[in-house]
């Protein structure tokens, strides 16, 4: 694809976001100690003190958006009349670019945490535990988080496409509720934390994905799961990302999207096939069954009245990485949705997003299970004592041909990262570019630039022993973006009666 001229970068944005990078970096490369016990209180405080915003503000955004798919503003079409990429890579790409390798890195074994250490004063290992853990994954994966990404998406899809307004920048999806701010305090501010926020969450899924790629890697070639093998793959994947982002977003991205799609699909149909079949679908059935079920119930629960820290150390920071991200991804799947409705974009990214994640804790995560309550493998200690990219690896290696399938799972792990993270890189260079009508793209220099300082962040969050630094890192940057998604959750009904009131044809665009 001819790529027009580069848009030009927005060196304020720009030198406050690298800056802003370093100031984090330094400290925990020069005070490691320090840093991690200040990444553990911090951890605690935030999601202890503040999770009940997170569980209402999530509960609210699936509200607006059933609302606007449902309602006649769902009608609504976005730019063209037929949509630029076909279903099957549109579709690849928002679920590659949404997800990441961090699906593979739970979806064996986030079960074993469920189960150990139930919800709702379940006993731990209990057959009530066990459908608990078989469930919890799916809804932490499913409508809530995906919800998270589409508010943004929608609120960008609105000013971008609806508005006419020629920017990908936070910014200017709020402008409807903060005026033309773009060049002023607020939206620099804004542009800033989204910026902040993508670098700190991006963090957390790319060192989960490292440690999937390691655990697989390691277990193939008998070498040590250490911190330098795990950067020397943060460095693999960097060169990767950088490259793909390079080549551009029909050249590079879709083409890595689509190939992972396929890839992903393949290994999740194997384990189904060789695995315990009969007991991967009847634990499945029971599992949606229970999510239907008690759905609300989940969406809801605060853990109120008992001392169980359940939902804050799963559900908030679920709900926090999510929307940590969620910016990110709304800018991404804005730029590849010209043509479809609003209803296609909520639908498709609330049922196609939680089904691609489902179908890995079901087919990934019921394999486990079994093999875990047959006692024929130590998966419910070694997620726990070890962590969940080992177990994976483990049972992986347990299949036949598990060499092979080792071997599969580091391309994997190491592609579907890619896919991310490429698409990260791609919308950082936006977010800090002044401004990106819908046939240009950043600079290339600067797309690269930010490839490389996203694999910086983890590689030392890494160094500090993984999973908290990891998870803190999005908790921390998602608590100002609070108030921005509700500027966004105000943007997109303030914007959608105006559109269907000055220009009455949108509102049956779609059929």
């Amino acid at each position: 694809m001819h790529q027009s001229d580069p848009a030009k970068p927005d060196w304020l944005i720009f030198g406050l976001s690298a800056g802003l990078l370093a100031l984090v970096i330094f400290p925990v490369v020069l005070l490691p100690e320090a840093s991690q016990s200040v990444i553990n209180s911090t951890f605690a405080l935030i999601t202890q003190e503040l999770g009940v915003i997170y569980i209402i503000l999530t509960a609210g955004i699936i509200g607006l958006l059933l609302y606007v798919a449902l309602c006649p503003w769902g009608n609504i079409r976005l730019g063209r009349e037929t949509a630029r990429y076909s279903k099957f890579s549109w579709i690849s790409m928002l679920f590659c670019c949404g997800i990441g390798g961090s699906v593979i890195y739970w979806g064996a074994t986030e079960w074993v945490f469920y189960y150990t250490a139930p919800p709702f004063e379940a006993a731990a290992r209990s057959n009530e535990a066990t459908v608990w853990a078989a469930s919890y994954g799916m809804f932490h994966w499913g409508p809530g988080g995906w919800a998270l990404y589409c508010l943004p998406t929608l609120a960008i899809c609105c000013t971008y496409y609806l508005k006419g307004i020629p920017s990908l920048r936070l910014s200017a999806a709020c402008e409807p509720v903060i005026g033309a701010q773009a060049n002023k305090i607020p939206g620099r501010v804004i542009d800033l934390l989204f910026i902040v926020g993508l670098i700190s969450s991006a963090a957390t899924g790319l060192g989960f994905g490292t440690s999937v790629a390691a655990s697989a890697l390691t277990r193939l070639v008998n070498i040590e799961d250490g911190f330098s093998t795990q950067l020397g793959i943060i460095s693999i994947m960097t060169v990767l990302i950088a490259f793909s982002v390079y080549r551009g977003l029909d050249e590079g991205i879709k083409t890595l999207s689509n190939v992972n799609s396929v890839l992903a699909l393949s290994l999740v149909a194997f384990v189904f096939i060789v695995g315990p079949t009969q007991f991967i679908a009847e634990m499945s059935v029971t599992a949606v069954g229970n999510l239907v079920q008690n759905f609300f119930t989940m969406l809801t629960s605060t853990d109120a009245l008992t001392d169980s820290d359940f939902v804050e150390s799963w559900t908030v920071f679920y709900w926090a990485w999510w929307l940590a991200l969620g910016p990110f991804v709304g800018m991404f799947v804005c730029k590849i949705s010209e043509g479809r409705t609003l209803r296609e974009l909520i639908f498709g990214m609330l049922f196609w997003g939680s089904a691609g994640c489902a179908l890995f804790f079901m087919v990934l995560g019921n394999y486990a299970l079994d093999t875990g309550l047959r006692g024929l493998h130590g998966v419910v200690d070694e997620p726990l004592d070890v962590s969940p990219s080992a177990a994976l690896a483990s049972l992986i290696e347990r299949l036949p041909l598990g060499g092979f399938w080792l071997a599969f799972l580091a391309v994997i792990g190491i592609i579907f990262t890619a896919t991310t993270y490429d698409s990260a890189s791609y919308t950082l260079a936006a977010g800090a570019s002044v401004r990106l009508a819908p046939g240009e793209h950043p600079a290339r220099w600067h797309r690269v630039f930010w490839a490389i300082a996203l694999g910086v962040l983890p590689a030392c969050l890494l160094s500090l022993g993984g999973l908290k630094a990891l998870q803190t890192a999005s908790v921390v940057a998602s608590l100002p973006l609070l108030f921005v998604y509700l500027i966004m959750y105000i943007a997109i009904i303030k914007t959608l009666r105006e559109v269907t009131e000055t220009q009455p044809a949108l509102h049956s665009a779609g059929g």
